[in-house]
C-alpha cells in the first residue's frame, strides 16, 4: 500500500488544477457519505471520488458558458 501511495501521490499533484471549490465540497460530502453507507473505512474514498466527479462537472459546466 505504501508503494502505491508513492506512485499515485506525485501523479496527482503533477495533474492537479485549479479546483472549483463548490464543486469539491459539496461532492465530497455526497461521496462520504455514501461511502460511509458501503462500508467501513470507504468514507475517505467516497470523498475522493465525490470531490473528483463534482470538479468534472463544474469545469464541464464553466467551459460551456
Amino acid at each position: 500500500m505504501r508503494s502505491v501511495s508513492l506512485i499515485v501521490l506525485p501523479l496527482a499533484m503533477l495533474a492537479a488544477q485549479p479546483a472549483f471549490a463548490k464543486g469539491c465540497v459539496r461532492g465530497a460530502a455526497a461521496g462520504a457519505v455514501a461511502g460511509h453507507f458501503v462500508g467501513k473505512g470507504h468514507g475517505l474514498l467516497g470523498a475522493a471520488a465525490g470531490c473528483v466527479a463534482m470538479h468534472h462537472h463544474y469545469a464541464k459546466q464553466a467551459k460551456a458558458r
